[in-house]
């Protein structure tokens, strides 16, 4: 059933990797599985059998081909350093050439101890396994770069975290597992060479064009730079969706540009910007509008594991790396700018834009008003006459909203476009559906009971997030006040 698998990061030197089999689990059975993108990874459908995909899912059995390995990394958690963390409940299968001819790890979330294990159990709970699962299919149909859920298998047995919980494991898709803190685990050992083979691998496999610099400090200054860039981008298209990631560790930062465990990962509903769900993020380091801080300042630990690689002389070094962190919060705006202007229907840029977009997300604020709704019912409002009845009655407080309604009335009008065409593009940059926590929570409180028909009615929605679903349960509506979930859960 499974494609062949090679073996990059298995084949790379011993310390960057423990060899370790998964523990098996008494009775697996497959809750969900990702047919569409099991056929793109080049799966034999044909030859697909749920409890043999099961057995191999959960790691009863290795699939033939691979070889197991849970990776070493470090990491900042919340701004401290930890030298060692690693796969404490993960293992790199090994990685597949997919149908389009690009290299994708697999890799099994919840499959028992590794030597990272620090003491834990290497166990998932079931509700973070749908939580991922729900919430990455979601990001790739918003066309947010992330990483993929490929299959959700019950394991029989109960992993204890505050109670008791139904056990899960994860088999999670992605273009690699390399993170900020993978390069920090070796650069805090004075490893470069292993900072340099990950460099390589890196470049090798996210930014091949950078192969043929034939100064090693120019290629490795570029792979910054190219990191850089698409972390910028990344963080400003999440900010776009009112995604909220919770951990934005450095162990949680990968060098592909993807989106990269989703613990306590939220959506937000009423826009306040300083908006924190998760329950360990007690200062709010990690809030809504701290995300493109924090993105920079991730960047700068990953620029200091490429200092010995950049050039021999640490002091020049850093010189040569400095303006590309500087240049970060640049490159942010410029990005958060473009994912702003198609959310307001506008095609062309003109200076005033950001100021204009600040201005309703500051009525947004004034008004209570929900992030999603706000922006999906602009179409409501694009004509001069237009009511707009659904978008005003989102917002609790409506004057900041009418002032601001002319004001972008006038900006469409230099867009040299039809009122349809404007309506067209907003309704295909805001989305109608997006994976609400409230929606989230009923889903995997239904699962925990063995009903999986809610997870599989939000799967279906939110994976076609820019059409309003016509269903008999309005995945469309914010959450009153007794649904509101205001608390999200790790899960390790």
């Amino acid at each position: 059933m499974f494609p062949s698998f090679s073996l990059r990061y298995a084949r790379l030197p011993e310390r960057l990797r423990a060899e370790c089999l998964p523990t098996p689990v008494e009775r697996p059975r497959l809750v969900a599985f990702n047919r569409e993108l099991a056929d793109e990874l080049g799966f034999d459908l044909a030859a697909f059998e749920a409890d043999e995909a099961a057995g191999a899912l959960a790691g009863n059995q290795v699939p033939k081909g691979a070889e197991p390995v849970a990776m070493a990394y470090a990491g900042h958690q919340f701004g401290n350093f930890v030298p060692q963390l690693g796969d404490g409940r993960a293992l790199l299968l090994g990685e597949v050439v997919d149908r389009h001819g690009r290299i994708r790890d697999i890799q099994l979330k919840g499959s028992g101890r590794t030597p990272f294990s620090r003491g834990g159990d290497g166990r998932a709970p079931l509700g973070p396994v749908l939580r991922e699962y729900l919430v990455s299919e979601a990001m790739h149909a918003l066309g947010i770069p992330t990483t993929r859920a490929l299959a959700a298998v019950t394991t029989g047995e109960r992993v204890f975290r505050r109670i008791p919980e139904p056990g899960a494991v994860l088999t999670r898709v992605a273009s690699s597992h390399l993170r900020v803190g993978t390069f920090q685990y070796f650069a805090a050992r004075g490893d470069t060479e292993a900072v340099r083979l990950l460099a390589d691998e890196a470049i090798a496999r996210h930014y091949p064009h950078l192969s043929d610099r034939a100064d090693d400090g120019e290629r490795y200054l570029a792979l910054l730079d190219a990191v850089a860039e698409r972390q910028t981008e990344l963080v400003a298209r999440w900010m776009g969706v009112g995604f909220i990631h919770g951990v934005m560790n450095t162990d949680n930062t990968a060098i592909s540009g993807e989106t990269i465990d989703y613990g306590p990962c939220a959506f937000m509903d009423t826009f306040d910007p300083r908006t924190v769900y998760s329950s360990i993020d007690e200062q709010g380091r990690y809030a809504y509008v701290n995300q493109p801080v924090v993105i920079q300042w991730n960047l700068a630990r990953f620029a200091e594991t490429l200092v010995p690689l950049i050039d021999s002389d640490g002091e020049r070094a850093v010189e040569r790396a400095t303006p590309i962190i500087r240049e970060v919060s640049e490159r942010f705006e410029a990005r958060w700018r473009e994912v702003m202007r198609a959310k307001l229907g506008l095609a062309t840029d003109e200076d005033g834009d950001g100021e204009l977009a600040q201005a309703l997300l500051d009525a947004m604020r004034a008004g209570r008003a929900d992030f999603h709704l706000a922006f999906r019912y602009l179409a409501d409002a694009v004509e001069a006459a237009a009511e707009a009845p659904r978008l005003k009655d989102i917002f609790e407080s409506r004057d900041e909203l009418e002032a601001w309604l002319p004001r972008w009335r006038e900006r469409l009008a230099r867009e040299e476009a039809s009122n349809a065409d404007i309506v067209a593009r907003l309704n295909a940059a805001n989305p109608a559906v997006i994976p609400r926590n409230h929606r989230v929570a009923e889903a995997i409180a239904a699962a925990e009971e063995d009903d999986f028909e809610p997870f599989e009615a939000l799967l279906a929605v939110i994976t076609d997030p820019y059409t309003t679903p016509d269903t008999e349960v309005d995945y469309t509506r914010p959450p009153r006040d007794e649904e509101r979930v205001l608390r999200t859960f790790c899960g390790t």
